[in-house]
């Protein structure tokens, strides 16, 4: 009797691990995952962005580089992948006044993102296409993108959109010269308290220190030209070489300097002051952007800087 439950013990023992070795292994891995889906993700980069850290890697197309007095956004818009060459465009530092600079530049963001191929691999090009938006905003009723249709039928309203919230004349709050008197054809208009007293100018003067382009472009109106910049030191043969291929490409004549009346306190003539290359594009008038001239500028700029 003891040799029978002997031997009916030992065959359990056997049966129970033949069980066990022929246990589906995808069950025990279940049986696995269920228990550890606390600290166990199945990864799917078909779905998530891939990150590091704990932020998302990302081609970063534009930055807001500062407010203005009414505490609108500046807005620069970055095009191309290059990182040893900036070329920078500006439009609307004088807001709803040269309302047709703002739509020039918008015309030129439009062109980069629907042709990204015509940007060179060592080329980032950069638009600001309002750098006074409350100037702009008096004229428009808008900050941004708006339509000819839009503009104000009263002349009064166009000149005051000339200046920013505080009644001053963005382009004569730079280090060139300054005054807090400045000349605006016979008129006498402010310069602000200092330069770079009003956060306009100061955005811009920002954003250049911190990213040195290589090349500047300010659009205004009106004169039809293309005006190099310089501040007591002579125009550098790099302004001059741009402001050249700029105007051949274009068909504005150009000039070393503009010369109609005294500026004081004049962006582009700051940014010489501080060795960047600088130019003034004045459109012919203050309704027509002329695309198809500046477009062929911007063309041959690109070109000029490609490797």
């Amino acid at each position: 009797m003891k040799n029978i439950l002997i031997a009916l013990l030992v065959i359990a023992v056997i049966g129970f691990g033949v069980y066990a070795y022929n246990k589906n292994p995808s069950d025990v891995a279940s049986n696995n995952l269920n228990n550890a889906t606390s600290t166990y993700q199945v990864k799917d980069d078909t779905k998530k962005p891939i990150v590091k850290g704990n932020v998302p890697v990302e081609n970063k197309s534009e930055t807001v580089i500062g407010k203005s007095v009414g505490d609108n956004n500046i807005t620069a818009y970055h095009y191309g992948e290059g990182t040893t060459t900036e070329i920078l465009f500006v439009g609307g530092i004088h807001g709803g006044y040269e309302w047709n600079t703002v739509l020039v530049a918008y015309q030129l963001m439009d062109y980069l993102k629907a042709n990204p191929s015509i940007i060179p691999k060592n080329i980032k090009v950069t638009v600001i296409p309002v750098l006074n938006p409350d100037g702009l905003n008096k004229v428009v009723g808008s900050t941004g993108r708006f339509a000819p249709a839009d503009v104000s039928s009263s002349q009064e309203t166009v000149i005051s959109g000339r200046f920013n919230g505080n009644t001053v004349d963005l382009n004569r709050n730079f280090d060139c010269d300054w005054k807090a008197t400045a000349k605006w054809q016979t008129k006498t208009v402010s310069g602000g308290s200092k330069a770079f007293s009003e956060p306009e100018s100061l955005a811009i003067k920002n954003y250049v220190e911190l990213n040195k382009p290589t090349a500047v472009v300010v659009w205004y109106s009106s004169a039809g030209g293309v005006f190099a910049s310089s501040c007591h030191n002579g125009v550098s043969a790099e302004t001059g070489s741009i402001m050249k291929a700029f105007a051949k490409a274009s068909g504005y004549p150009s000039s070393q300097s503009f010369d109609f009346y005294a500026t004081t306190g004049d962006m582009v003539n700051w940014l010489a002051k501080n060795s960047i290359p600088a130019i003034s594009v004045l459109l012919t008038n203050h309704t027509d952007t002329e695309w198809n001239k500046n477009k062929a500028g911007v063309d041959a700029l690109l070109k000029y800087y490609a490797k």
